[in-house]
């Protein structure tokens, strides 16, 4: 049993990570990982995880997860975004919600009283309520992400992302009525009915009252800042001060929370920083959440609490099918709606945990409050599993999902070689014809599927040195191919051939007897005394050898061609980290500029913590770079200071169409496991074509 606190969070947030992880590879959703993780660390696995720190040293990152989590619920209550479906959205999101409470408490209750939990269990009708109450809740965020994976949009969408607010602020507001009126029968009946619903109202609006507040004093605090930090540290003191000020009163934390989010979305300048802000703290807070749930988990009491578990779940998908059926129906929506809301709504995890360990932390319902939460976990493991399922699935029957179009290409036609690599078609002036070439661009081809690209490339560099490209096939000695084996060399060479003369060049070939790949290819670089190598390189293991042994022992500089989507040439990005990486890909850059329109970006990426002189400098040497390669006209300089390298690099590529870099320096084990490599992280994030220049061989 692990009893120092520091190591305690250290396994909690290791631990979550890695079961989250696990989850993601086998399409589940995180948080089943860390609610299982958290079974497993707790006192039903392995004990690692003491009951106290749970029950004590930790309770503060579940209140202040319970504020983030209500919080951010309240930036989807935007009201002019509702507006236009209010009424719909009132319906479906009350019918659905009665929907689940009424399935959910009516069966726990007929649950209890045929297996005769009733008599070991007091107040099960109180049960019954708090259950159906909890039932309600909706999880944004496992459907967020759904949406946000399959960039799904149409009146489903819409809809469901409304109602998911509505829900939650519905759920938290019977939530505060079922407590009013548990603590009212635990009080050996003091007080009447209407005194319970006073008392209700009372704490409902009073919650309110405090989370417009604090919503206002948000908005003030952050118009008067401009740094994020300030944003988020300004802001957390807030909410939890919120959140303390609720208790206190014996208010709802989480309806004031719901109550500041949606009165700061809601201002007329609506600044929404503080929610982007929070965003970038919210993982491991919401890690330690999930996986302290699960550490609640007692797997003894589930055994008792199982069948009304499967009840739970069962009862409450019905409910929400059916409720949001029936209001869909009520509220003319949408056919889309009509059919499939249901399905979408059935993923719980977030609030209802949430609530959970406020009943816990209910003196008048801690009797029962370790029976309610095996009974709420096991149905929010049920759901989670299935939940995300039968939201995607609801989101492809309604035609939500964007259609992939593969051979589309903005602004130009494509002419595809079969099963290659799709060619936008050459549509710049005609290369000139040479008189006198001198010397060649070697490029080896074996497949038709990349040979026309790689045609170009060699082509234009080709162009640039007053040089011819030059094919070159490797073949085994004594090399025989049959009928198939020759119309597939014939339909090479024509593919290629017809790339290189319709850019207006002339195509040379030869043809090498040698077993030994990259050494018939380095024996013909020497012998035509090449102007460069250019290659294409898959991530198999035979080509990632030849193109290795190539690179150590070219007499001329190599370009290696890692194809990515639709190739084009016409926006050429160049990312770097010093001045000195631009040496080596200056003649690929200056050969792109001489033949056609070609818009270059020079990226150069610098620390966050720069200066500003020192950024202003650095922008002057790209600019002076660029004039004295001739290449001021088509270059765009950029010097950017991030935090984060590849990311950066990552999004600018989405705007462009083709990648050119400098190769790495050589380094040894230890210094790529101590230092890692920008190059090698872009290369195997990149989706687009990608040209890596390595120098000559000083051998």
């Amino acid at each position: 049993m692990v009893e120092n606190i520091t190591l305690t969070l250290a396994i909690l947030l290791g631990g979550g990570f890695l079961s989250g992880r696990l989850c993601q590879l086998i399409r589940l959703p995180s948080v089943t990982g860390y609610i299982c993780v958290g079974l497993l660390l707790g006192p039903s696995g392995f004990n690692l995880i003491p009951g106290a720190a749970v029950g004590n040293q930790l309770q503060h990152f579940i209140q202040l997860a319970l504020m983030m989590i209500s919080f951010g619920i309240g930036e989807h209550m935007e009201i002019a975004r509702l507006r236009s479906a209010a009424r719909s959205l009132a319906l479906i999101g009350i019918a659905e919600a009665c929907g689940a409470f009424l399935m959910v408490s009516s069966g726990s209750l007929l649950i209890m009283k045929l297996s005769g939990l009733t008599a070991v269990i007091p107040h099960a009708p109180a049960v019954a309520l708090l259950l159906g109450t909890v039932s309600i809740a909706t999880a944004p965020a496992t459907v967020m992400h759904v949406i946000r994976e399959n960039k799904a949009s149409g009146p489903l969408t819409t809809m469901l992302l409304a109602v998911i607010a509505l829900d939650n602020g519905l759920a938290i507001m019977a939530f505060g009525v079922a407590m009013a009126i548990v603590n009212h029968l635990n009080a050996a009946g003091q007080g009447g009915m209407l005194a319970m619903i006073s008392a209700s109202i009372l704490e409902i609006a009073g919650s309110l009252v405090i989370g417009v507040i604090t919503g206002l004093l948000l908005d003030f605090i952050n118009s008067h800042m401009s740094r994020k930090s300030d944003m988020l540290t300004g802001g957390l003191a807030i909410l939890l001060l919120c959140g303390e000020a609720a208790r206190l009163l014996n208010m709802s934390p989480l309806l004031a929370g719901m109550a500041a989010g949606s009165t700061v979305i809601n201002r007329e300048h609506r600044d929404s920083r503080l929610f982007r802000a929070l965003n970038a703290f919210e993982p491991p807070i919401y890690v330690l959440f999930f996986t302290l749930a699960g550490v609640h988990l007692n797997l003894a009491a589930l055994t008792t609490a199982g069948w009304l578990g499967l009840t739970y779940f069962f009862c409450r998908t019905i409910g929400k099918i059916g409720g949001a059926g029936v209001g869909s129906l009520l509220s003319s929506a949408p056919l889309q709606v009509k059919r499939y809301l249901g399905l979408a709504l059935t993923p719980q995890a977030g609030v209802a945990i949430g609530l959970i360990f406020l009943i816990g932390n209910n003196p008048a319902s801690s009797a029962y409050a370790e029976f309610i939460t095996q009974v709420v976990l096991a149905g929010v493991l049920l759901s989670e599993i299935s939940g995300p399922i039968f939201a995607n699935l609801a989101l492809k029957l309604a035609d939500e999902l964007p259609v992939a179009n593969k051979n589309h290409h903005t602004g130009a036609s494509l002419s595809t070689v079969p099963a290659g690599v799709p060619l936008v078609p050459w549509t710049w002036p005609r290369l000139s014809h040479l008189e006198r070439p001198e010397g060649v661009v070697l490029f080896g081809v074996s497949h038709i599927a990349t040979g026309a690209a790689l045609a170009r490339i060699a082509a234009i560099i080709a162009h640039f040195h007053q040089a011819y490209p030059l094919m070159l096939r490797v073949v085994p000695p004594a090399y025989q191919p049959d009928k198939n084996r020759r119309a597939d060399d014939q339909a090479l060479l024509s593919a290629v051939q017809s790339e290189v003369q319709g850019m207006g060049s002339e195509l040379y070939t030869i043809v090498k007897e040698e077993n030994d790949v990259a050494a018939g290819i380095l024996d013909t670089a020497r012998q035509s005394g090449a102007w460069a190598i250019v290659m294409g390189c898959s991530p198999l293991p035979v080509s990632q050898k030849i193109c290795g042994k190539i690179i150590e022992n070219a007499p001329c500089p190599t370009l290696i061609i890692k194809f990515g989507g639709v190739f084009h040439t016409e926006r050429i990005l160049v990312p770097i980290i010093s001045l000195t990486g631009l040496d080596e890909i200056r003649i690929p850059l200056r050969a792109m500029a001489a033949v056609g329109r070609h818009k270059i970006t020079l990226l150069l990426l610098m620390s966050s913590s720069d200066s500003d002189k020192d950024i202003k400098r650095a922008a002057r040497g790209l600019e002076d770079w660029a004039a004295a390669e001739g290449l001021s006209a088509v270059t765009n300089c950029q010097v950017l200071a991030t935090e984060a390298r590849k990311d950066t690099v990552l999004a600018e590529a989405a705007s462009h169409d083709l990648l050119i870099m400098a190769a790495p320096p050589p380094q040894a084990l230890a210094q790529r496991l101590m230092f890692g490599s920008l190059y090698a992280a872009i290369a195997q994030g990149c989706e687009k074509t990608m040209i890596t220049v390595y120098p000559a061989s000083n051998l």
